[in-house]
């Protein structure tokens, strides 16, 4: 008599049957998971539009150019603000001039090392060969006002 569940001598069962309740509860987390929303994994932008008429770009001198970095970390060539890829554009149309136009660089001594070592590697990925920094008596004044001791 051990499959009756109860004891051999015949007295009731006095555990509770619990098949019926699992059963329920799977029925319902299935229809739970069903019921839940699909996931998106897509990321609404609202990306900006074109401009039509966008501002000419800065000329590429055929002699030399002067790539700076501001103190406010923006990158400037020839006295234009532009964006690093732009600097990658123009560094392209200065290695493909004959003779190629000199490169002059000139960060400010406050410009964040970031912004310097980043500019530093475009120009090196370019592979422009007349480069040179300018500017450098800047840097140590720089330096021996900042060693001093009031």
């Amino acid at each position: 008599m051990a499959m009756s569940g109860g004891k051999d001598d015949g007295s009731p069962m006095m555990e509770m049957n619990t098949t019926p309740l699992i059963d329920v509860l799977l029925v319902l987390l299935i229809m739970f998971i069903i019921t839940i929303p699909v996931q998106t994994h897509a990321v609404k932008l609202d990306l900006p539009v074109d401009d039509p008429n966008p501002p000419p770009p800065p000329d590429v001198d055929p002699i030399k150019n002067r790539l700076g970095i501001t103190a406010t970390n923006q990158i400037v060539w020839n006295d234009t603000e532009v964006s690093l890829n732009q600097v990658k554009q123009y560094l392209a149309q200065t290695k493909s001039m004959v003779p190629e136009p000199e490169l002059q660089f000139q960060p400010d001594p406050i410009a964040a090392y970031l912004y310097v070592d980043r500019t530093l590697a475009v120009i090196k990925d370019s592979g422009v060969t007349k480069f040179g920094f300018v500017g450098n008596e800047q840097y140590g004044s720089f330096n021996k006002a900042a060693r001093m001791p009031n």
